[in-house]
């Protein structure tokens, strides 16, 4: 697959993607964290004024994105809506785009710190945590060891030094046994992987799949 790189969690092949979804092939599974739809909006109430279009623009990559892989499941990791009256914000066009995808698909929202469940007649199922195989999908990393986890909130990202120039961005960040995604909605914001909150859930250290200009970098976390 192009634009992307696949690595081992837990025995499960899995493939970071460009647009920051993971992709399960086996299982025709697509992940996608942190959507935090009606970012904007929600800024905008506490009189921080952003452009009113981040949920068409997070719609619009998914869209995309389920269209080239055509997932049989989507799960999305929590925090899909920044906040409790999120849902109530989006306009009839991303409501209505929004249902034919939760349509496309088995379609499971795991609850997040952020977000309620979705009105129902906008399709899915709410979860709070999917075990799959040998993976298990949860909103926030557990504490301690856990083989096998996929989970979001963290909103990773990471700054590296090449020989040409610095690349930054969105990333993906695995030991082998767990994994964190990074933010998919367009308004996400991120927090560097250097930090400790991020370091504490990877005692052993930690690569990361780094969302480029044109590419996914696989690198390892001490970079």
């Amino acid at each position: 697959m192009p634009n992307a790189s696949r690595f081992l969690l837990n025995g499960a092949e899995l493939t970071a993607d460009f647009s920051g979804a993971l992709w399960w092939e086996e299982r025709r599974l697509l992940v996608a964290a942190d959507l935090h739809l009606e970012k904007g909006s929600g800024y905008a109430r506490h009189g921080t004024l952003l452009p009113p279009y981040d949920t068409r623009e997070t719609l619009a990559r998914l869209e995309a994105v389920m269209a080239r892989l055509k997932p049989a499941m989507l799960i999305c990791l929590g925090d899909s809506f920044h906040d409790g009256d999120a849902a109530a914000r989006l306009e009839a066009d991303d409501i209505a785009l929004l249902s034919r995808l939760t349509a496309s698909c088995d379609w499971r929202w795991i609850a997040g710190n952020h977000d309620p469940a979705p009105p129902a007649n906008w399709g899915g199922r709410v979860e709070s945590e999917i075990v799959l195989g040998p993976l298990v999908f949860r909103h926030e990393a557990a504490a301690g060891s856990a083989a096998g986890e996929v989970s979001g909130h963290y909103h990773p990202k990471a700054t590296v030094q090449t020989r040409a120039r610095r690349v930054s961005g969105r990333c993906f960040v695995t030991d082998g046994r767990r994994l964190i995604l990074p933010a998919f909605g367009a308004y996400a914001g991120g927090l560097d992987v250097s930090d400790p909150a991020i370091g504490r859930l990877f005692p052993k250290g930690f690569d990361i799949h780094l969302i480029g200009r044109a590419r996914v970098h696989s690198l390892p976390g001490r970079r």
